[in-house]
């Protein structure tokens, strides 16, 4: 028979909270695959900075903006999903996951831009799932108890908790979890919450770091037991060709079997942090090398030019003419952001780059107004047909309000406001590492002395990036800067002066007592460079970028909305092109033209960068019912004339060819 727990007033908590670091010395109960003292964390490389020590600045902050002013500001207004009679709010409407989903996005949103208005949206949902947890614990709509929305619901506490410092959030957290920790037992996860159970130990984890409390470690280990072994599938990745409705019995009621979960695009987005995240409860080096050996099968296996793996709606090979889904964009990128934290690896934040600054604005309009659920890297038409789907509908690549299904609608919102949070991290010696490239501002305290640092760039457009360091009084610590893998002949200058050669695909590291006034200078050589894919056919890159062929676009109204509508997208020009490519005088064969970097800094009408390639038309490659044939084997003859066309960033191209076929030389 379950337990109830009595959920403790704030100053029982704080004061057993103030006692925990001697219960952390006590040895929790054996489990198995505890591989270290089962009472604390395994390293972590890097660490996350508080929330709101990192503001977003330039183009990043005029993306919030925009995000604020669109959709993501306005969701509640028009859409009755997320409106007054959510079950988040007491109402009678949804009540499962996308309340919680909404405010993932919207919380940090809010907090980072000082928004009194969202903010005080935001602020509804959490009072009344911070005055309604029931006695056992218990939080959300009572009309369901499933554990996955509580798991989303439970990120959303956290990052609340450390914007506004609100007390409330740990002692509702510790009730929830000891409710968890009694019930799971004989009411275990299923379907979505076995999926994604390392996003609810992320939360335990969160509650761990505040108290220190052992018990939160063993119910950090059985979430693992019961989830699906993402860690132990990622040694011999099982699902290497295109998943079917046949293949998972989707018609049959397997849409929620392990097998349906395991080849789910969203929730292989998600599982790639299960092994550092596992790692840190269990100290084991192997679980942290899961979440590389995973992210490297799904490269294998499913990989897209754009840096998504496909899954419309699961796991769908590599024919760049196969979707990805949006949550799946903001979830891998959450993920990545995990992953390098935890293991340090260059990898994952060039990875994490290129899906934010491709992935993610190619499949949002630039006013945020309406979104895809899936997008292609070889998008010749977004209109109302069952091609190339998987297992997905005939909406499933128009812009609207919520096509195909809605959870992108409340889902999406988390992308830009979260990858805020790992622009820099933490190093051990505590140090301060730059991970991940954008313009901002840093609010922090390093070895006990408040330090302002000002990041000033146009990255990913331009490859300079300036940092103003600007400690309040000198003090001596170690800057690391990121060097991608793409980046050979990095060069960097602290105060005009060149520092040794940094390694690409490394940090380069510079320890000195820094004082006001100190300025280092990152030169990041954005060359263009040509990658290989599915056919061998050929994407052109230019630092995180991925450049595609703009098919000019013709959109009509398919419906109204309020205050949006739902489009459908025609070609209006050529795109059946196949590349020129000189390997041997690559620089020569792609011109490179650079322009201002706007307010809207993805728009098509205004690409900051644009180049310039030989190609020809291959009239054998076609459309098939609005989407393009698989890219014809590389190399490739044509006899048509040689023309001269441009590639724009992948993500101010919402009708583009990414992955070309490539001309015999």
């Amino acid at each position: 028979m379950a337990l109830s727990y009595v959920c403790l007033p704030r100053r029982v908590f704080l004061k057993n909270a103030a006692l925990a670091g001697l219960a952390a010395s006590l040895p929790a109960r054996g489990l198995p695959g505890a591989e270290h003292d089962a009472s604390t964390l395994g390293a972590s490389a890097l660490t996350f900075l508080p929330l709101g020590q990192i503001l977003p600045s330039g183009w990043l902050l005029q993306q919030l903006r925009i995000q604020a002013e669109g959709m993501s500001g306005h969701l509640d207004e028009i859409w009755p999903d997320v409106g007054p009679e959510s079950g988040w709010l007491g109402g009678k409407g949804e009540a499962w996951e996308r309340g919680p989903y909404y405010l993932d996005g919207l919380v940090p949103l809010a907090w980072l831009l000082n928004d009194a208005r969202l903010k005080a949206k935001a602020q509804r949902w959490i009072e009344w799932t911070l005055t309604h947890q029931q006695a056992n614990g218990m939080i959300g709509p009572a009309s369901n108890d499933d554990w996955w929305p509580r798991m989303v619901m439970l990120k959303v506490l956290a990052q609340y908790a450390e914007f506004s410092g609100d007390e409330r959030v740990p002692p509702l957290m510790e009730c929830y979890f000891r409710h968890q920790l009694d019930t799971l037992p004989t009411r275990p996860l299923r379907d979505w919450g076995r999926a994604r159970w390392q996003d609810n130990v992320l939360t335990v984890l969160w509650l761990h770091q505040r108290t220190h409390a052992p018990w939160l470690l063993e119910l950090a280990r059985l979430l693992r037991r019961q989830g699906l072994d993402w860690i132990g599938a990622s040694g011999n990745f099982p699902y290497r060709e295109r998943i079917t409705a046949e293949f998972i019995k989707l018609n049959e009621g397997g849409g929620l079997k392990d097998l349906a979960m395991a080849t789910h695009g969203v929730n292989n987005g998600q599982a790639l942090k299960a092994g550092v995240v596992a790692s840190l409860v269990s100290g084991s080096a192997d679980d942290r090398q899961a979440s590389l050996r995973m992210l490297q099968a799904l490269d294998q296996y499913h990989g897209l030019p754009n840096g998504m793996f496909s899954c419309d709606e699961h796991l769908a090979g590599t024919d760049p003419s196969q979707g990805s889904e949006l949550c799946t964009v903001v979830e891998t990128m959450y993920s990545l952001a995990w992953c390098l934290a935890v293991a340090g690896d260059v990898r994952y934040a060039d990875r994490l780059e290129k899906l934010a600054y491709n992935a993610l604005p190619g499949t949002i309009t630039d006013d945020m107004w309406a979104h895809q659920y899936n997008q292609e890297p070889n998008q010749v038409e977004c209109s109302l047909h069952r091609k190339p789907w998987g297992t997905d509908g005939p909406e499933s690549n128009l812009f609207g309000l919520e096509p195909n299904f809605g959870c992108c609608t409340a889902n999406y919102h988390q992308g830009w406001p979260k990858l805020v949070a790992a622009l820099w991290m933490r190093t051990p010696d505590d140090g301060l590492a730059a991970t991940v490239y954008a313009p901002c501002k840093v609010n922090t305290l390093v070895r006990g002395v408040p330090v302002h640092l000002a990041e000033t760039t146009d990255y990913p457009f331009r490859g300079a990036v300036k940092f103003s360091i600007d400690p309040v009084s000198p003090v001596r610590f170690a800057f690391s800067l990121r060097i991608p893998a793409w980046a050979a002949g990095a060069t960097i200058r602290v105060n005009g002066k060149l520092e040794p050669a940094p390694a690409a695909g490394g940090f380069a590291r510079i320890e000195r007592e820094w004082r006001a006034g100190d300025v280092v200078e990152l030169a990041l050589p954005v060359e263009p460079r040509v990658t290989r894919w599915f056919h061998n056919s050929a994407a052109i890159e230019r630092g995180p970028l991925v450049f595609s062929l703009g098919i000019e676009e013709s959109w009509v109204k398919l419906r109204r909305r309020p205050m949006t509508a739902d489009w459908q997208v025609f070609p209006r020009s050529g795109w059946n092109y196949a590349l020129a490519l000189d390997a041997t005088a690559l620089a020569a064969a792609i011109a490179v033209e650079e322009g201002p970097v706007g307010d809207v800094p993805f728009a098509r009408s205004a690409a900051p960068v644009r180049l310039r390639v030989k190609a020809r038309q291959l009239v054998k490659w076609r459309a098939v019912d609005g989407v393009a044939e698989p890219v014809p084997q590389s190399p490739v003859e044509s006899t048509e004339p040689e023309e001269s066309i441009e590639l724009i960033p992948y993500g101010a191209a919402k009708l583009r060819i990414t992955a070309f076929p490539v001309l015999k030389s």
